[in-house]
C-alpha cells in the first residue's frame, strides 16, 4: 500500500492530523478507529508531507516514546499529531524486551535476530512461566500542547518455537490467549486487528475525546 505525497499547504490545520508513522497499514487502523470520534477530520501520514527525520526515542516508557514521537511532528508541520510506541513485556525476563523490542539483539528491525534471542533468554523457562504481552500507548498532542494517551495490552505467552508468516516481530512466537492455538503470525490481519494491543490503545485514546 502506498502512500501518495500531499502537498502541506492544501490541508486545513483544524481538520487534520498527522500520524507520525511511514506504514500505511498503521495509518488506515488508526484512522479507522480515531475517525469515528473525530468526524471530518483528516488523518495523513507525516511521510506523505516530506522527509521529516525521525527523533530519538529516549524515553524508558512506551508513554514517554509515544509522546516523543507525536511532539515531534507536532513541531514539524504544526498540525495536530498522533503517535503510538509499543512492545513486547516477558515477566520471566522483568519485562524485558519492553521499549527495546525493536533492538532487543542490537540490531534495530532485525526480526531473526530478535526473536532468537528471546528464545535463547527463555530457553530454561517451562510453559507456565512464559507469560507476557504485547503494550502500546498511542498519544495524541495539539498544536496547543493538550496530551492524551491511551493504553492497550494483548495478553499472551511465548511459544518453543515460530510458526506463522503474516506477521513481523515477535509475532511467530507469540500465542495471544485470545486466540488458543495460533500464534499472532498465523492470524489473519483482521484476526490480529481485532484483538492487538494497538487496537485497545485506540479504543481507550477514542474513549477520551
Amino acid at each position: 500500500m502506498a502512500l501518495e505525497k500531499i502537498d502541506i499547504q492544501t490541508l486545513d490545520p483544524a481538520a487534520t492530523i498527522v500520524v507520525a508513522t511511514g506504514n500505511a497499514h498503521k495509518l488506515v487502523e488508526i484512522e479507522a478507529i480515531l475517525g469515528a470520534a473525530m468526524p471530518g477530520v483528516r488523518f495523513v501520514s507525516i511521510k506523505q508531507l516530506g522527509d521529516f527525520e525521525d527523533p530519538e526515542e529516549t524515553g524508558t516508557a512506551f508513554a514517554e516514546n509515544a509522546l516523543i514521537k507525536a511532539r515531534a511532528a507536532v513541531a514539524e508541520t504544526g498540525f495536530a499529531a498522533v503517535a503510538d510506541d509499543s512492545g513486547l513485556v516477558v515477566d520471566a525476563l522483568n519485562g524485558e524486551p519492553g521499549v527495546y523490542s525493536a533492538r532487543y539483539a542490537g540490531v534495530h528491525g532485525d526480526d531473526a535476530a530478535n526473536n532468537a534471542k528471546l528464545l535463547r533468554n527463555l530457553a530454561d523457562v517451562p510453559a507456565p512461566e512464559r507469560t507476557a504481552r504485547f503494550m502500546s500507548v498511542v498519544a495524541l498532542v495539539r498544536p496547543d500542547g493538550t496530551e492524551l494517551t491511551g493504553t492497550g495490552a494483548c495478553e499472551g505467552t511465548i511459544g518453543f518455537e515460530g510458526r506463522g508468516s503474516n506477521g513481523f516481530g515477535y509475532d511467530p512466537l507469540f500465542l495471544p490467549e485470545d486466540t488458543p492455538g495460533k500464534t499472532m503470525a498465523e492470524l489473519t490481519p483482521e484476526e490480529k486487528n481485532a484483538i492487538s494491543h494497538r487496537y485497545h490503545a485506540l479504543v481507550d485514546l477514542s474513549a477520551k475525546l
